[in-house]
């Protein structure tokens, strides 16, 4: 067990829980628990937007994948990072007029009807899911091997922290967890970039060239493996990367937790800034760790390969560059990455199950303690069935997991949202059955793809070769979409308030 790790862990953990229990007493209803009272200022805001980026599956992740694909890891930085001006371009100012709580909220006060709520709910669900389970994946690795516990365990320990998280604090607890997580993190991949670039006199030439002199494939990890191979799956990857971050419900909370349409704005702002630099670093430690740890036998396995799996790097490369304590400092932030999105990402789905599906259900009937108590249950439900996901998962990248996350959003709560605010002609059933067509097309694919067909179910080939399946999922949901909705005619909707604000954005 490493020590230091354990003493920042503690330490976060307290800061964190005093947080928690100062919210919670703010925490009395429905809007405080999802908005945090709308409190937030931009910069704050743009933060914890940032925080959700700066995951373990981007830190851990990203740092694995340019470790052992050099070019094509770096992919996976630059298009999360190319995710957020699409989103402020796009929805952020109007989609935070509609002063709603979620995704659902936004095309139901387009269309109306209860099976958009229904399937707004049901969608999110599904995001969030795979995305908890990239997560906690990450978090039984990162946990099992550096304080002595199994896998197993690590993961039980971290669902309970982020029930109890989300539970007391709501959003403003999870705002507050994933300000300070960004911060820590930036700080730390800071840190660790200059201590590597120390050891090759601050020149990049030198870093790279170190690197790839470690493998034998040499300079031809400095470009494009996989596109020659596979053009689909890589035009495919690149949509996903894109979109994805547009269609993502826990994201795409965030803007109502501002008190104001500028302050969403510049929320996206400060966001995109923060990641783009924080990406820029993954990409550095990457090649960093290649250089440093590849024929370094301290931190390789009899096989050869880096002990405890690829999600390892980055911290085996703060140990070669730091010591111990660095070690036990960047293990604790990568401990608080995890705690922080998978809290937010819980508070989506709780808002998914209460105030989506249950308000569609309830048909407007039931009250707000009702439903703030059914968002607490949905909570805990929610961790139970991630927890078990990530029991399946255990071994794949949990950088390439999140990427299936953001195809699912692309070919589901994408194309609804798009075609919802940009396309007059869009009716409630074109938008249920062509983003119900897109999510069961993306699941399906995915199932039947090589992360599941083959990782999850050891088949030796994989059904479908396309991955991520977004060419195609996403494609269905546009198409399914605009067809049903040139073939029937729209239901006639009363006019509300939320209408009048969305007929002249």
């Amino acid at each position: 067990m490493n020590i230091e790790s354990l003493c920042f862990c503690i330490l976060f953990v307290l800061i964190t829980g005093i947080i928690t229990y100062v919210s919670a007493r703010q925490t009395k209803d429905t809007q405080s628990f999802y908005t945090g009272g709308k409190r937030i200022t931009s910069f704050q805001n743009g933060m914890a937007i940032a925080g959700d980026a700066m995951s373990a599956g981007a830190f851990l992740g990203l740092t694995g994948l340019v470790y052992n694909k050099g070019y094509d890891g770096v992919v996976y930085a630059i298009g999360y990072a190319t995710g957020m001006p699409l989103v402020l371009f796009l929805f952020a100012e109007k989609i935070r007029r509609l002063g709603k709580y979620t995704f659902s909220d936004v095309v139901h006060a387009k269309l109306g009807g209860s099976a958009v709520r229904i399937f707004g709910g049901l969608a999110t669900l599904v995001i969030v899911l795979f995305y908890l389970t990239a997560q906690l994946a990450g978090a039984g690795q990162l946990v099992g091997l550096f304080f002595g516990l199994n896998y197993y365990d690590s993961v039980i320990i971290m669902t309970i922290l982020m029930v109890v998280y989300v539970n007391f604090g709501g959003m403003q607890a999870t705002t507050w967890v994933q300000i300070i997580k960004a911060g820590t993190m930036l700080f730390a991949g800071s840190l660790m970039t200059f201590l590597v670039f120390h050891i090759f006199d601050f020149k990049i030439s030198s870093l790279l060239h170190a690197a790839v002199a470690q493998r034998e494939a040499g300079t031809a990890l400095l470009a494009p493996l996989t596109l020659p191979n596979s053009p689909a799956s890589s035009i495919s990857l690149g949509i996903t990367l894109m979109a994805g971050t547009a269609g993502l419900p826990h994201v795409l909370m965030k803007f109502f937790t501002v008190s104001d349409v500028r302050k969403a704005r510049w929320s996206v702002f400060w966001a995109t800034g923060l990641m783009s630099y924080f990406y820029v670093i993954t990409g550095i430690l990457g090649f960093g760790a290649m250089a440093i740890l590849s024929h370094n036998p301290r931190y390789l396995d009899a096989h050869g390969t880096i002990m405890g799996g690829g999600n390892m790097v980055a911290l085996h490369l703060a140990h070669a560059v730091g010591g111990d304590i660095l070690l036990g400092f960047v293990s604790a932030v990568a401990f608080a990455t995890v705690l922080a999105v998978v809290s937010g990402l819980t508070l989506s789905g709780a808002a998914a199950v209460s105030h989506d599906l249950y308000g569609a259900v309830r048909a407007g009937t039931g009250n707000g303690r009702s439903e703030f108590l059914l968002s607490r249950i949905a909570t805990i439900v929610i961790g139970v069935v991630a927890m078990c996901l990530a029991f399946m998962f255990r071994n794949q990248n949990v950088a390439y997991m999140i990427s299936l996350a953001f195809s699912i959003a692309c070919s589901s709560t994408f194309p609804v949202l798009f075609l919802s605010i940009y396309w007059k002609k869009l009716t409630v059933a074109g938008a249920v059955w062509g983003g119900s067509s897109g999510l069961m097309t993306a699941v399906a694919m995915t199932i039947m793809g090589p992360s599941v067909w083959v990782s999850v179910f050891g088949y030796k080939e994989p059904l479908i070769t396309l991955d991520p399946p977004t060419l195609v999922s996403m494609t269905v949901a546009f198409v399914v979409s605009t067809l049903v909705s040139l073939a029937f005619k729209p239901r006639i909707v009363e006019a509300t308030s939320e209408n009048a604000v969305l007929q002249v954005m």
